[in-house]
């Protein structure tokens, strides 16, 4: 059911915080004090009326919450799933004019703070059930004097008893208010749990946390000690979140609690999982990530102010949720909010605000951006500025990534990030990125370029055959692949001339992906005709780069997984055979006709995906950047990729990547004479053509959602 209360797909039943924890400490009461009916804990005097009307209030919730998912379906159901979101928040009295993603987050985030209250409850009432259950003991125990467990002392106020971490009473907080902060460093430098008793008085001194406390430096010290330095830092971090601590103490995070997305692309929560974030960037600090995040682990000793980077992380999504300005603005004003009142000084401040305004920036030219085109990297350079920020990027990027959910993070996304910061770093080297001047880069380029020409030259058997190729290929191409891979593509192309098109594979075990290439004589929707080969055999596309020579060959590139985001044909090594020869058979212009495919939106229809088309002729030199938003679909790519090239488009290189229901695929393409798109009446034919595209599955989304509709009706 899940390990995290905070599934944004929760479990009702069995998952945690649901209505078997609730279920599992009525049984246990029962056990203890024989009542009948729930309500009747209220005359127990080992639980008081604030608890037992909180564990009443959470079992009302649940109960309805599951009644009316069963109602709906008509069956068991147990899983809150999106699709079922929508109607149950309806029914339960949150559905007004602002519209479902607005009405399910409120619910959602209802949920979610009671779920936070089961496990509060859960640890309250287990704290008093032992505690009455060990005044009673049984069998041969009655016979032997009791002995009270081993006590030591740790710093005043708290101590250490039966291995967890124990407060002399709620006058340890009234007597110094920091002490809500200090427990939570004492327990993490001497890796404790909290003793249930503990953390209801900690639960029930929250109203100690005002504006001094706020800007108290002994809090702020205890505070950085655990975020930054700490030794279980997203377990302590956790234990502060869910004891309500750490959000009334730093309100900007307390306005994300329970906070959900409603979409495909995050697993969790929107606390829980900037605290998974943070987490990871303490797992890679203390080397234990080295295997997924080499890069990381390797600069993040080198990051200056570790302090900075670490309230970027926990406050880089604290803008979300229309806050005024959009969520990048909006969380820099939090965060140099916050950071002043922890006393950071003004430069460490602005620090901070920077990385957390940017930190979606590295993450967008990875993902969106050709990384080959020198452009690419001089336009990320002006942006950063700065080494240090750099390196503070590239950690975060990987931790806020990672902590999207499980299975987000792949060698594909690594690799991208380490190219982009490798290609970036040596800007930083040879110079400011403000000197680096477009002309500058063509002359690097150029150089580059006839470099590995001589080199491949000398290289090829068939120097003649070798010297024309490299003669006729663009420059990018040589700066793109190193002198072995352009050996592979010569060997290719050669094959291509005699058999009308070539396609060969090798797996890239560091991008997590299989690199097919596939060299054919260049024509007017080539890349549409391999793209719907690699679909119509499951083959996901996640890169692509088009080379075309002088003497009219093409040379694409594709990087493929399966739908698993595993390399194509790991797990069956013949069917990457079958689409190498299904792209020589396209490559040919012999592709079979497309094969209608039965589209299953499953939960996917429960969301509302605005199409967006943007054109940006400032982001290449060279050629025109598309930018295609929309749900997505199988044979998504395929159709944009069609689109293109009736309108007499050359795909240059794309760049796909999806975000749980929707889809954002960048093209570089250039008209029939190798030229960007300028005209704006064929901009804007182009966008209206692209946006029929993305609309053309909605017909269906609505059937899927009035199959909903009729299952809640009856």
């Amino acid at each position: 059911a899940g390990a995290s209360r905070y599934m944004v797909e929760p479990n009702v039943k069995e998952g945690k915080g649901g209505l078997r924890d609730l279920n599992t400490l009525f049984w246990i009461a029962q056990y203890l004090h024989p009542v009948d009916e729930p309500r009747e804990l209220m005359r127990l005097k080992d639980f008081n009326r604030r608890e037992v009307k909180a564990f009443l209030r959470a079992f009302d919730f649940l109960w309805a919450v599951r009644a009316h998912m069963h109602f709906i379906t008509g069956r068991a159901e147990e899983r809150l799933t999106f699709d079922l979101q929508p109607e149950v928040a309806r029914r339960m009295g949150y559905g007004d004019e602002t519209g479902d993603a607005v009405v399910v987050e409120r619910f959602m985030r209802r949920y979610f703070l009671i779920a936070r209250e089961v496990g509060v409850l859960t640890r309250t009432f287990c704290a008093k059930l032992e505690a009455d259950h060990a005044k009673r003991p049984q069998g041969l125990s009655r016979l032997f004097p009791r002995r009270s467990p081993p006590r030591r002392e740790l710093e005043p106020g708290f101590h250490e008893s039966d291995g967890r971490l124990c407060v002399e009473g709620p006058e340890t907080f009234e007597r110094d208010p920091v002490n809500l902060l200090r427990i939570f460093r004492v327990a993490d430098v001497h890796d404790l749990d909290l003793h249930p008793d503990a953390f209801a008085a900690v639960n029930r001194s929250l109203h100690l946390i005002g504006a001094k406390l706020r800007r108290d430096p002994d809090a702020a010290r205890a505070f950085l000690d655990v975020l930054a330095f700490g030794t279980e830092t997203l377990r302590t971090l956790t234990l502060m979140n869910e004891s309500g601590v750490l959000g009334r103490y730093l309100p900007e995070f307390g306005r994300i609690v329970g906070q959900m997305q409603f979409n495909m692309y995050h697993a969790y929560t929107t606390d829980e999982h900037t605290l998974r974030a943070v987490g990871y960037i303490a797992d890679i600090a203390g080397g234990r990530l080295g295997e997924d995040h080499p890069l990381a682990v390797s600069i993040l000793p080198l990051i200056a102010d570790r302090e900075a980077l670490f309230l970027a992380m926990l406050l880089h999504d604290t803008g979300k949720g229309g806050a005024p300005g959009g969520q990048e603005l909006a969380g820099a004003r939090n965060a140099r909010l916050a950071c002043e009142r922890l006393g950071l000084s003004s430069e460490r401040v602005e620090f901070a605000a920077w990385l957390v305004q940017h930190h979606l920036v590295m993450s967008d030219y990875a993902q969106k951006r050709d990384l080959g085109d020198p452009r690419t990297i001089a336009a990320f350079a002006r942006i950063v500025q700065d080494p240090d920020r750099l390196r503070c990027l590239a950690v975060l990027t990987a931790a806020d990534i990672r902590a999207v959910g499980p299975g987000v993070w792949n060698g594909w996304k690594g690799q991208l990030l380490r190219q982009l910061y490798t290609s970036t770093e040596a800007v930083f080297r040879g110079g400011r990125p403000s000197d680096l001047a477009f002309e500058a880069v063509d002359d690097i380029q150029q150089i580059l370029a006839e470099a590995a020409r001589t080199r491949l030259e000398n290289a090829a058997e068939n120097g003649g055959a070798a010297r024309s190729w490299a003669q006729s290929m663009e420059d990018a191409y040589f700066v793109a692949f190193a002198a072995k891979a352009q050996l592979e593509h010569l060997s290719l192309v050669q094959r291509a001339v005699q058999e009308g098109a070539a396609a060969s594979a090798r797996l890239m075990a560091d991008w997590n992906a299989v690199e097919i290439s596939v060299a054919a004589p260049d024509r007017r929707g080539l890349f549409a005709d391999l793209t719907a080969a690699m679909a119509s055999l499951g083959a996901n596309v996640v890169g692509a780069r088009v080379f075309t020579s002088a003497s009219g060959g093409a040379l694409d590139i594709f990087h493929v997984q399966d739908r698993s985001g595993a390399p194509f044909g790991e797990a069956d090594p013949r069917s990457l055979d079958r689409l190498l020869a299904a792209l020589e058979t396209a490559g040919c212009g012999q592709s079979p006709a497309d094969e209608p495919r039965r589209l299953d939106l499953g939960r996917a229809s429960a969301f509302s995906v605005a199409p967006a088309v943007a054109v940006d002729n400032e982001a290449s030199d060279m050629a025109t950047v598309v930018e295609v938003s929309g749900r997505d679909r199988p044979g998504l790519l395929q159709a944009v990729s069609r689109t293109l090239a009736d309108a007499g488009l050359s795909v240059q290189s794309a760049h796909i990547e999806s975000f749980g229901e929707r889809a954002v695929d960048a093209f570089y393409v250039t008209d029939a004479e190798g030229r960007k798109l300028t005209e704006p009446y064929a901009i804007a034919a182009l966008k209206q053509e692209l946006k029929a595209v993305l609309l053309a599955v909605e017909p269906e989304v609505e059937k899927a959602r009035a199959r909903i509709g009729a299952r809640a009706l009856v």
